[in-house]
Parts: C-alpha cells; sequence; structure tokens
C-alpha cells in the first residue's frame, strides 16, 4: 500500500472538484485529485453539454419547418437521429480537453484515475493508495434518481447517463418527471422527429413560477409533446419498444421507449463517511455555511451538498471554500443570487424571490413590474416575441427577475449581478443598451418601474410646468 500526504485532496472531478484543484495548485497548494470515472464528471459527459448539444440540433431541425416567417421556404427538418448523436459527442469531444487529467497534471496537481473512500478523519484510500491530507474536498456530484416503481427494473429505460448514446431513434418517447431534464429532453426528441409523452406526478416545471412556467408549456404542447399532469407511475410493465407506464388511476400510456428524469441523488454510498466523521442529511452531506462538514477538515461542495444542483453553484461553492481553505478567511455561501435556465424553446430563468415568495416575504411593500417581449423590436424583427420579464423590486432594489421568452438564460445574467451587488433599479435604468438588442429588455423592466413614478405623478407635471412657463 502506498501513502502520500498531501496540503488539498479532492474526491471528484467534476465542476467543482476540477474548480478547487485548479485554483489551489495555481495559488502553490500541494494537490492531488480523485476521479474513479470520466473527468468532467457529469455536466460534461451526461448533463450541460450534451444535452445542450442534442437541444442544438432539434432547434436546427424546428427552424427549417418555419423559415416562411423569414420569407425563406420551409425545409423538412428532417433529422439523422444517429447523426444528431454525433454530433453531441463532437461537442464532448472538443470540450474534454479543458478538464483532461494531462491538463491537470500540467498544473503539477497529483491525479489518481480511482475513487475514493475515507478510512479514517484524515485518510481517504484510492486504490492501492493511502492518502493523508490536511484539507478534504467532496465533490462527487449526483446521479439521477431511479425511483422505486414496480416493474422498472424488469423493463429497459434511459437515464441522462444512457440517452446521449442511444443511436435509434425512438418512436415514441415515455418520460417520467416533468422538471427541466425532462421538458428540455422532450422538445429536442419531438423536434427531431419521436411522438413523446411527459408523465409528471405533479406540476410539469413545479419549481418556477407557473405563470412563466406555463408559457412554456403552452409551447411544448403546440409541438405535439403530451403532457400528463398530476399523473403518477404505479407500475411499468413491457420489453423494449413496447413499454407501458400504467397510472395510479389505473391509465395505461404506452411508448416505444422510456426515460427516467425524476430528480437526482447524491453520490454519497461508497465514501466512508462513518469512517471520516462526516454526517449526511437528506440528500446529501450536511455542511455549514461555509461548506464545511462535521468533520472541520472536510467541505463537501456542489450536488452532494444536497442544496441546488447546478454547475455554476459546484463552481460558486469552488471560490467559497479557496477563501477558506487557501487564505484561512471566512466565507459563506449564498443562494438568493444564484440563477437558473431551463433552455426549452421559450427559455425559462430565474434569480431570486419569484413573484409568491417575495409577496409572502416583503407583503405589500413589494412592487412587480413586467415587460413583454411584444415590445422590443429585436424580438419582432427575429420573430421571437413570445415571453415577458418580471421584477419583483422591494424599496427600490431588485430581489428576484424571473424571465420566460427568447434568450432568457442570457437576460437573466444582468439581474444575477444586480443581487449579487444588492443594486439599485436606478443603476439598471442608467444602463445604455444598443439598440436593437434583446437586452433592452433589461433596460425596459428597469425603466418600467420608474414610468409611474415619472409620467403618473401630478408633483412631477406640475413641476415641468413651472420651469416651462417661468425660465426662459
Amino acid at each position: 500500500m502506498k501513502r502520500i500526504k498531501t496540503d488539498v485532496l479532492i474526491i471528484g472531478a467534476g465542476s467543482g472538484g476540477l474548480s478547487v484543484a485548479a485554483g489551489a495548485a495555481q495559488m502553490g497548494a500541494d494537490v492531488v485529485l480523485l476521479e474513479g470515472h470520466k473527468m468532467g464528471g457529469d455536466c460534461l459527459n451526461f448533463g450541460c453539454v450534451p444535452s445542450k448539444a442534442l437541444i442544438a440540433s432539434g432547434k436546427a431541425a424546428q427552424s427549417q419547418r418555419h423559415a416562411s416567417q423569414y420569407g425563406v421556404a420551409n425545409g423538412s427538418g428532417a433529422a439523422d437521429y444517429a447523426a444528431t448523436k454525433d454530433h453531441v459527442h463532437d461537442v464532448i469531444a472538443q470540450i474534454a480537453p479543458v478538464d483532461s487529467q494531462e491538463r491537470f497534471e500540467g498544473f503539477g496537481i497529483n491525479v489518481i484515475r480511482e475513487y475514493g473512500c475515507f478510512i479514517s478523519p484524515t485518510e481517504v484510500q484510492a486504490g492501492e493508495t493511502v492518502i493523508t491530507a490536511r484539507r478534504i474536498v467532496i465533490a462527487t456530484g449526483s446521479s439521477p434518481l431511479v425511483p422505486p416503481i414496480p416493474g422498472l427494473s424488469d423493463v429497459p429505460f434511459e437515464t441522462n447517463e444512457t440517452i446521449f448514446d442511444l443511436r435509434d431513434k425512438p418512436e415514441h418517447l415515455l418520460i417520467i418527471g416533468g422538471g427541466p431534464i425532462g421538458m428540455e429532453m422532450a422538445q429536442a426528441h419531438i423536434r427531431l422527429g419521436c411522438s413523446v409523452t411527459v408523465i409528471e406526478g405533479a406540476q410539469a416545471l413545479g419549481k418556477d413560477d407557473p405563470e412563466l412556467a406555463a408559457v412554456v408549456l403552452d409551447s411544448l404542447r403546440a409541438e405535439g409533446v403530451m403532457i400528463r399532469e398530476q399523473t403518477k407511475a404505479a407500475q411499468i410493465k413491457g420489453a423494449a419498444g413496447a413499454i407501458e407506464v400504467i397510472s395510479e388511476t389505473g391509465e395505461t400510456i404506452a411508448g416505444t421507449h422510456l426515460l427516467m428524469a425524476v430528480g437526482r441523488k447524491a453520490n454519497i454510498d461508497n465514501l466512508g463517511l462513518e469512517a471520516g466523521k462526516i454526517k449526511a442529511k437528506g440528500n446529501g452531506i450536511e455542511v455549514d455555511a461555509g461548506m464545511r462538514t462535521s468533520n472541520r477538515k472536510v467541505y463537501a461542495i456542489g450536488d452532494v451538498a444536497g442544496g441546488l444542483q447546478f454547475t455554476h453553484v459546484a463552481g460558486y461553492h469552488a471560490g467559497v471554500i479557496i477563501r477558506s481553505m487557501l487564505f484561512g478567511l471566512p466565507s459563506k455561501a449564498k443562494v438568493s443570487h444564484i440563477p437558473w435556465a431551463t433552455y426549452t424553446e421559450p427559455e425559462l430563468a430565474q434569480v431570486g424571490l419569484t413573484e409568491a415568495q417575495a409577496r409572502k416575504e416583503h407583503g405589500t411593500a413589494l412592487e412587480v413590474v413586467r415587460f413583454d417581449y411584444a415590445h422590443n423590436d429585436r424580438a419582432i424583427a427575429e420573430r421571437k416575441t413570445t415571453g415577458f420579464i418580471k421584477l419583483m423590486v422591494h424599496k427600490g432594489r431588485p430581489v428576484g427577475a424571473s424571465i420566460v421568452g427568447y434568450q432568457a438564460d442570457e437576460l437573466i445574467n444582468l439581474w444575477a449581478l444586480a443581487l449579487a451587488n444588492r443594486m439599485k433599479m436606478s443603476q439598471i435604468a442608467a444602463m445604455v443598451a444598443p439598440y436593437p438588442t434583446i437586452g433592452e429588455i433589461n433596460k425596459r423592466a428597469a425603466g418600467a418601474y420608474y414610468s409611474p413614478r415619472l409620467f403618473d405623478n401630478p408633483k412631477v407635471k406640475k413641476i415641468v410646468g413651472l420651469v416651462q412657463r417661468y425660465i426662459p
């Protein structure tokens, strides 16, 4: 058995782990990085990157079918399903060198391609190596949650870890789970020529503002996606090419393929948490505001910490703990400024409080401001007028922003900046946006906050009248 010592040991080479490793090594720490599966983790190999690549294929097909609105002849939009998967894997291959073992070894990091398991509060075993570290970071991410639905284990099914390797186009894809992953894959597949039925036990896109979610769901239904809400799967039957989902009410929903997209579970089962004196809690590891576990020498970041499960959150957590680990400075993670997006068309994005949350927290002191895409000249030129922005404002500061529409994932960045820095609406209103851009929507929304204060204010009108009368 080989034994080594290091300053920082990181378990998991996904987004969060790689960020910590690169930062710590480049600032002079001795770093060991463990990864028993694929470098880059879920985001690169099974999540963000392949899903957005497949969504791009679906958009390309859909744009051909609707080209006539731009004065161009409509095309068939026929998709070669296997070729779209070639595109997906080409995208992964282009990005993979950034997350590669070779690149991180170039930073001076000792990369060990083994899974890690605690054997004591300060020691982790990885294959034939035992590593003793001053600080340890658990960044093992999460995996698809596969619920114990009767019959599921007897039929073939896909998850986000297998769907991107499927090369034969599903004739009728059944998706259990109406969250962001389920809805993104539903739209991508119907645009690639599949029939699609989404089966959701509660409300589809239930974590988002229901008014905005409805815009997305209406658009998907208009494209032909069958969305069955309040429909819980009680049993699954069949075989490859002929799968049946039986609901709690006894209804049978038939399809050829099944995708499970009901959520994710933290990867903690084989970490030896008990030996490491580390407590688990709910869907993940228990951490404090500084991302420290019950073992003060150990941090947990990203999905495994049991909070918001987004790649950018893992990267944010990495910055928080680097400040603490390397410089001994107090550092706490927040969630109030964390944005997220669902990459359907139209897109759906959120940062801060939704309207319901903001009304509960701020009551009658809350102001809600809206601006429609239909009033944006660039959106009109692009034929992308479906959607709107909704701002939640308290005492002149935005406390939340909800956007549904074209490039909502890009527009939300400004409001994430505003919330992170406690900016005022006046600072957003003072911004000058180039014309014509979709980004003007943010500017105009901020202007809509001030419009009644200027145009419907008798005092303002009186002052203007006096100036016009008495000042030459």
